[in-house]
């Protein structure tokens, strides 16, 4: 999700589930070949395992990008074929490339060569007009031809003209069930639905049809779903508090602010902490109100969370605002 999963989200997502993949925002060859390579690849070793998602149309640079990428020691390198962005269209990759298998398939064979960790493609399940399932169905099958084993589908189609990206994400009808055939169809692959999971129930009710679930903004502006996943499916013990979760997050923001990050570019990733509890408007509008100013330090944060009222969680409380 781009300018959302930078690292300071990612650090923030990996302190409430423990196993969960995390893929950073999209980042295009040209941003990386052309721009601060630090800036847009350096993570934090807590983050793992990690993505890096990459957005481009040609096999030699996306190649160098994914060269660099495990250098910096990524788990994974995935192309983004979904995004359906006006912008992203102009730089001819995201969503209009499936209308291209052939192309992706050159592009997965240019990354493959040049780095050991597995190449992943994300895609819709169709395109503007195009709703047979032969379409996805033939996209995926050219693209494992180039060695590709793992396919990430948001299974909603993209509508490249008259929609925006946002919309993208809500008109165009879900069909989870193209998933599931796809992982019918090609039993050897490895098949991860996305689109539309808004509980960690939603997750829970895919995983019999399919390998995996990815869950984005919902788990952004609520990342207790991925603390509740984290216990469901691997047993991880629940923290006593969301209180508490936040108390480990301290000492990572106090050192970003002291190395000269401000509080807002931080702390806009926590808005969705406490989102459900009484209290969390005034803590949410506390941080958009007083993280952006020059200056702003942890008490912030810390008197954001004191709106917050959540039953039996005192000592987290108390913990917290002692920090």
């Amino acid at each position: 999700m781009m300018d959302v999963t930078d690292r300071h989200c990612r650090y923030f997502l990996r302190q409430v589930n423990s196993r969960a993949r995390l893929y950073t925002e999209m980042i295009t060859g040209g941003a990386l070949i052309h721009g601060d390579v630090r800036r847009h690849l350096e993570f934090d070793e807590e983050e793992h395992p990690v993505a890096l998602q990459l957005g481009g149309s040609e096999p030699d640079e996306l190649a160098r990008c994914a060269k660099l990428g495990e250098q910096y020691g990524y788990d994974e390198i995935n192309l983004n074929i979904g995004c359906p962005s006006e912008r992203v269209q102009r730089g001819a990759f995201g969503a209009c490339l499936m209308a291209e298998p052939a192309l992706v398939a050159q592009c997965v064979s240019a990354i493959r060569s040049v780095v050991s960790k597995p190449v992943t493609v994300k895609h819709r399940i169709g395109i503007d007009q195009v709703a047979d399932y032969s379409f996805v169905r033939d996209f995926v099958g050219t693209v494992a031809e180039a060695g590709c084993r793992t396919f990430i589908v948001h299974a909603r189609k993209a509508i490249l003209t008259g929609l925006s990206p946002a919309q993208n994400r809500t008109i165009p009808p879900l069909d989870w069930t193209r998933v599931s055939r796809l992982k019918k169809d090609f039993p050897m692959l490895t098949m991860v639905v996305n689109g539309g999971f808004d509980s960690a129930d939603d997750v829970l009710q895919q995983l019999p049809a399919v390998d995996g679930v990815m869950v984005g903004r919902a788990a952004y502006h609520n990342p207790w779903i991925l603390t509740e996943l984290d216990t469901a499916m691997f047993g991880t013990p629940t923290p006593e508090s969301r209180f508490a979760s936040l108390q480990k997050l301290l000492p990572y923001v106090s050192s970003e602010l002291e190395s000269g990050a401000r509080l807002h570019d931080v702390a806009r990733h926590l808005h969705g902490m406490f989102n459900g509890l009484p209290g969390a408007r005034r803590y949410r509008r506390h941080l958009a109100e007083h993280s952006h100013r020059p200056g702003a330090a942890i008490n912030v944060l810390v008197e954001a969370a004191s709106f917050v009222n959540e039953a039996s969680t005192e000592e987290g409380a108390a913990a917290c605002s002692s920090v």
